[in-house]
């Protein structure tokens, strides 16, 4: 007789990445909110399984933390682990570019902190079944919301070939993106793909061995690619950070982690737009509408170091920038 094997606490399943790091970043704009007498709020713009907030409402006894999530599955986990926290806690099913009605729908003006942990979490990639892992079979689906929008397997099996080669060149940035396309569309004609299986079994016949052992696993760059497509990811992105940029108060702090280039030069643009002054060329003197928002905090992208990518393997892709607001344009 076999007995069913109890799942893990929440908080046995997931470490956050650079955890330390993040809260310590955050945790000067905590401090001013306090010092001018306010209630600190901060954003967890992709809660989880709440491990960041979990640590930031430990370490703040008085911070209010908005957490938002597209994943149904990741809200009722974190809301199982920040139940001690209750009192101080909005837990919201939504995107993070939808931070201003999320903020409007609680009657939050400007909050204290964002943080952003991009890409996809470890809940995504430990259950099976969401298929957003190459290493074992599951269904094609690698929706972040599985309770809305279309598959995995609904791109591999509707999308022309010219199509299926943009996404996967594009965001996959793999080279043999036309091969593996062709692949694709000559497998559908015979069956419909279904599962992650499949499509690892055409990728393993179409790249080389010898790019296989210099670039990872075969089929990494085309199931990333499938999984932005899915999940709108980077246009979402690219709405998303100025809207967090916007959401911060004066001296308001906002961390955001990155796992491909992609994710990051996005982040970048924008921080580094805000962290410019506007005024013309060869003008003489900045004017106060000129002048920067935003302060960068870190020195280009900031790594894992050796110890933390050994306490979280997860984290060694993972490139962090960070901000603070330092000047509030008049809004119009």
């Amino acid at each position: 007789m076999t007995s069913e094997v109890p799942t893990p606490p929440t908080s046995a399943r997931h470490t956050p990445v650079l955890k330390d790091r993040c809260i310590n970043l955050l945790a000067p704009a905590f401090d001013t909110a306090l010092r001018e007498g306010r209630t600190p709020y901060v954003i967890d713009a992709t809660l989880g399984m709440g491990g960041h907030s979990e640590a930031m409402l430990q370490r703040f006894p008085e911070l209010h933390l908005i957490g938002i999530d597209r994943d149904t599955e990741a809200l009722g986990l974190a809301g199982a682990r920040l139940t001690p926290f209750s009192a101080r806690i909005d837990l919201v099913h939504a995107v993070y570019d939808e931070i201003p009605e999320v903020l409007g729908n609680l009657g939050v003006q400007q909050v204290d902190g964002i943080l952003m942990d991009l890409g996809v979490s470890s809940l995504q990639l430990d259950e099976r079944e969401r298929g957003f892992a190459y290493s074992f079979d599951a269904p094609l689906d690698m929706r972040m919301d599985t309770s809305r929008g279309p598959t995995a397997a609904d791109v591999v099996n509707t999308y022309s070939e010219d199509d299926l080669v943009r996404i996967i060149r594009k965001w996959g940035e793999e080279k043999f993106a036309g091969r593996i396309a062709n692949h694709i569309v000559a497998a559908r004609d015979r069956k419909p793909l279904t599962h992650t299986g499949e499509l690892v079994d055409i990728i393993r016949n179409v790249v080389p061995a010898g790019a296989a052992r210099t670039g990872g696993h075969p089929a990494k760059r085309t199931f990333q690619a499938l999984r932005i497509e899915v999940n709108e990811e980077l246009s979402v992105l690219e709405r998303a950070v100025p809207a967090a940029v916007d959401a911060l108060g004066l001296h308001g702090r906002a961390v955001v982690m990155s796992y491909h280039s992609l994710e990051d030069k996005i982040v970048k643009a924008v921080f580094a737009a805000g962290s410019r002054s506007s005024a013309p060329a060869g003008f003489p003197v900045e004017l106060e509408e000129h002048k920067a928002t935003l302060k960068r905090l870190t020195k280009g992208t900031e790594i894992p170091t050796d110890e933390e990518i050994a306490e979280n393997p997860r984290a060694a892709s993972a490139r962090l920038r960070a901000v603070e607001k330092v000047k509030v344009r008049n809004r119009t």
